[in-house]
């Protein structure tokens, strides 16, 4: 009897420790998520991970000594301060025209997404950019930097440049700020698109039919085109 008893002592104390284990294990698991979570909360309303200045249909004419240089639309702006720079997002697209001296436009940019390091005066752009200049030639790619101390545009990705007669198209392309002398790193072909030839001509001079040529083209995904008044 008193052994019966002794052993339906111990299994109690045993079940007690294991019900204390299991609610100290919740315990810890519990502290251990909710510090995780007030860290993620912490984080997210970090003000670093906040807009100091929020916009929307922003326009702005960015001027030089009483000249004009610049203008910037966007539907939505976003400014952040940060302790190592300054920079500002368009997250709904932007467009920006520039203008020489005399206030003639020499080129503009639009793209779906924009983003403008302040203090290394660069902008960042990409997804559906398109880039053109006051001849007419057009340069289409997914990702563009333009500096403006260096007074260049450049990019790594694939490029289309569209031209009265002629399409090329390639990786890697680099210009000036007004697009006047560029040139494409590595030349993937070129499409004639005037009357008097109608063909095709990769890099090793071989012509090739035109609808050949388009149909093996680097295709692109579909992006949305902004429209600005």
């Amino acid at each position: 009897m008193n052994r019966q008893r002794l052993g339906y002592k111990i299994l109690q104390q045993i079940k007690s420790l294991g019900i204390a284990a299991l609610i100290l294990g919740a315990a810890i698991l519990f502290f251990a998520c909710e510090n995780n979570t007030l860290d993620e909360v912490k984080a997210f309303t970090s003000p670093e991970n906040l807009p100091v200045l929020e916009a929307s249909n922003f326009e702005t004419m960015v001027t030089d000594s009483g000249v004009v240089r610049y203008h910037v639309m966007a539907p939505k702006l976003l400014q952040f301060e940060t302790d190592k720079d300054s920079y500002t997002e368009f997250p709904d697209g932007m467009r920006l025209v520039k203008y020489d001296e005399h206030e003639n436009i020499t080129s503009s940019i639009t793209a779906n997404y924009a983003k403008e390091f302040v203090g290394e005066k660069k902008w960042e752009v990409k997804n559906n950019v398109i880039a053109t200049n006051a001849q007419g030639d057009t340069l289409k790619t997914e990702h563009l930097i333009y500096e403006e101390d260096k007074e260049k545009i450049y990019t790594e990705e694939f490029v289309r440049i569209i031209r009265p007669d002629q399409i090329i198209t390639g990786v890697g392309f680099e210009s000036d700020e007004s697009m006047q002398n560029w040139r494409i790193k590595n030349p993937k072909g070129t499409i004639y698109v005037n009357a008097n030839n109608t063909g095709t001509q990769d890099n090793s001079g071989q012509m090739e039919q035109e609808t050949d040529t388009i149909d093996n083209s680097e295709s692109q995904p579909a992006q949305k085109k902004l429209e600005f008044n």
